[in-house]
């Protein structure tokens, strides 16, 4: 396993491939001559680097995208759907989700954003030529 070029520390590659082989923590703890405890701390800064590193490309994919929306908090997803649509249109780019998979992708990306049917905060929004619909809140 080579961490070298990842956001994870050699530690960390090792501990979360030995947790996907199935391992416990106190069974990684005992493989690598550490604690339970050190296993989970380990674990979890992972954990963290992993989620900001998809951050980190789900922004790059967006800013790279040739259509960018950006939302204001407020908006009701109804809305959104709608400036997603009309902003493909505009650029000539077929959104590759029917409605109700719109609905569902945008929801599912942004539920941390959302109260009820309406944005908490602004959002953006990019819309790849192929139809993808990225999200960077």
């Amino acid at each position: 396993m080579d961490a070298e070029e990842t956001s994870l520390t050699e530690r960390q590659a090792e501990v979360l491939a030995l947790r996907e082989d199935g391992l416990t923590q106190r069974e990684v703890a005992a493989e690598l001559g550490t604690t339970a405890s050190n296993v989970s701390a380990v674990e979890r800064a992972a954990e963290t680097n992993v989620a900001a590193a998809r951050r980190t490309l789900e922004l790059v994919r967006t800013l790279r995208a040739p259509v960018q929306i950006d939302v204001p908090g407020g908006t009701t997803f109804d809305d959104l759907v709608d400036r997603v649509y009309d902003r493909g249109d505009e650029a000539g780019v077929k959104v590759a989700y029917c409605r109700p998979e719109l609905y569902a992708h945008l929801y599912g990306l942004l539920e941390e954003e959302t109260t009820g049917n309406r944005l908490d905060t602004a959002v953006r929004i990019g819309l790849t030529e192929d139809g993808e619909v990225a999200v960077y809140a």
